[in-house]
């Protein structure tokens, strides 16, 4: 895992978007593709199960462009993004599990699998949605500011960085194994019924889910989109090709990726927080180092530096996934690395290099 943790942290970023563009067209409309796929869905109301992956997906994607936003745009390969997942993931099981108590008054899965006679005093407020919400994203916020600013405060960089946000998570991982942690242990959290007083599995509940998931992708791509098209976008671009530089030019670089990476976290948590009521359970597996290289790889496929990338990647490599895993599960971790080695060395600047790949009578036009 290290060897593909170098290869992926070489991997070269794409050449930065101009500075008087505004908005990266490809970016516009991938947002007004995915407002115009929520209303076809809530038009013609598929299979949930469709419904349900396609939101599954959204999610992903989200996860997906808060690893660009740091990668692709500041030069810092996290590999331990799936922390920050987890924090919103558990927060949300937490309020649905606490919501489900509060209302039908039936014991929820992780009562009975840790033997507890009532929720602890952590769990107060948890039936609370906002509440909630602004929990998740607060916590994974709180954890990459402390971790982040004694990284950058010391400069670690490269894939020194990348190594150690891997063991983060790694820690946490094993920390959430044990029972005495109090959020279900090996188990995790599972069982949930409702969401918002409705039925989890009843098909409005799913489209909604849906829908709300992807306007929600919509959202944070524009709003990246106009983060890294403004000045502050500039400045972390020339941090990303010299930090050096900018920093003798007078500028704070500590401070710039100390907030691009909590901002980063809180899209990350808000990810999660979306992700769990679609699959209906989370456990410490989730903060297996396996998923945050996935993530790396949904990124350097779709192409590091273009935010519209970072979501296509996801969406292509998680659709395969989902098919192969049901169709031949032993071979998705071979075909995983087969990516990996595509990006570093067919493809360093992901689905942006296919066009290079044509011949060149085709790229001009075939000869008379």
């Amino acid at each position: 895992m290290n060897a593909v943790t170098g290869s992926l942290a070489a991997t070269p970023a794409v050449t930065p978007v101009p500075a008087r563009r505004r908005y990266d067209p490809s970016l516009l409309g991938l947002a007004a593709a995915l407002v115009a796929a929520a209303l076809v869905l809530g038009l013609a109301r598929p299979e949930s199960y469709l419904v349900n992956a396609v939101g599954q997906l959204a999610a992903l994607a989200i996860l997906a462009v808060s690893l660009d936003l740091v990668w692709g745009y500041l030069g810092i390969l996290s590999l331990g993004h799936g922390l920050f997942f987890a924090i919103g993931g558990y927060v949300c099981a937490m309020h649905l599990s606490a919501h489900a108590y509060a209302v039908t008054g039936a014991a929820p899965d992780v009562m009975q699998f840790m033997g507890w006679t009532s929720l602890p005093f952590y769990w107060t407020g948890m039936t609370s949605a906002p509440y909630a919400l602004v929990l998740g994203i607060a916590l994974a916020v709180l954890v990459a500011l402390v971790f982040g600013w004694a990284s950058f405060r010391s400069r670690v960089n490269g894939v020194y960085f990348s190594i150690i946000s891997q063991a983060l998570v790694y820690v946490a991982m094993l920390l959430m194994f044990r029972n005495d942690t109090g959020f279900g242990g090996n188990n995790g959290m599972t069982g949930f019924t409702l969401l918002f007083g409705q039925p989890m599995g009843a098909p409005g509940t799913v489209l909604a889910l849906t829908i709300v998931t992807i306007l929600a992708l919509a959202a944070v791509l524009i709003g990246c989109g106009r983060l890294v098209a403004s000045g502050i976008g500039r400045q972390m671009l020339a941090c990303r090709d010299d930090e050096t530089r900018l920093r003798t030019l007078g500028y704070g670089t500590t401070a710039l990726k100390l907030k691009i990476w909590c901002l980063s976290a809180a899209i990350a948590a808000l990810a999660g927080i979306l992700y769990v009521p679609q699959v209906g359970i989370i456990n410490p597996r989730v903060l297996s180092p396996d998923l945050s290289l996935e993530i790396a790889v949904w990124v350097a496929i779709g192409g590091l530096g273009r935010l519209s990338g970072a979501v296509i990647g996801a969406i292509l490599v998680n659709a395969l996934k989902f098919w192969l895993t049901s169709a031949m599960p032993e071979a998705w971790p071979f075909i995983l690395s087969g990516l990996v080695l595509l990006v570093v060395l067919v493809l360093p600047n992901g689905l942006l290099d296919l066009g290079r790949l044509k011949p060149t009578w085709l790229r001009r036009g075939m000869p008379r």
